[in-house]
């Protein structure tokens, strides 16, 4: 086994990023106090070429070094815009055809393994502070919630973790519908 060289590995510079098409994925972090998470949504954003990222309430914004240091330069690829509210930010998504979905423990949430993301209509993913979950007024606008299957004790994932784990998995199943 050999490890691939920063040759081999095809990275896009930032014109070639900001040109790419992009899945069709909108991350909306609702009140997230960790700079560190902020940053490390922003390079799984980067990671799967996701649509930009939508900072709400008292989220951190870039530039920070607090968000580069988990970031490593993801600022600089990923498109984002900042609102006051989240309710805002979802109903300004609504309008412009997103499907918006909670990633919350809820009532009739769909479980992210049994999810199928819609083949002709952009996403919009809401996740919520690392206490509080998303907010109960945003929850109120979400067309439904997706949750990941937990079987410990704490059934909570740290947001980081957790953006990964549904953009992957959403990531893969957009691929399988495209071909």
């Amino acid at each position: 086994m050999r490890k691939l060289s920063m040759d081999e590995l095809g990275r896009k510079t930032v014109a070639e990023f900001k040109a790419a098409d992009k899945t069709p994925i909108v991350l909306v972090l609702d009140n997230i106090r960790s700079m560190h998470n902020v940053g490390s949504v922003f390079r799984t954003a980067d990671a799967f070429l996701v649509q930009g990222i939508i900072l709400c309430g008292y989220t951190p914004v870039p530039p920070h070094r607090d968000i580069n240091k988990t970031a490593l330069g993801a600022t600089e690829t990923v498109e984002w815009q900042y609102f006051d509210t989240t309710v805002n930010a979802v109903q300004e998504l609504k309008a412009a055809g997103y499907k918006i979905l909670a990633i919350e423990q809820a009532v009739n949430s769909h479980r992210l393994d049994a999810f199928q993301p819609p083949a002709d209509q952009p996403l919009a993913l809401v996740f919520g502070n690392e206490v509080s979950g998303v907010d109960g007024e945003v929850m109120k606008q979400v067309d439904g919630c997706i949750e990941i299957p937990q079987l410990g004790m704490k059934h909570s994932l740290n947001i980081s973790v957790t953006t990964g784990i549904v953009v992957w998995d959403i990531f893969v199943k957009l691929l399988a519908i495209s071909r």
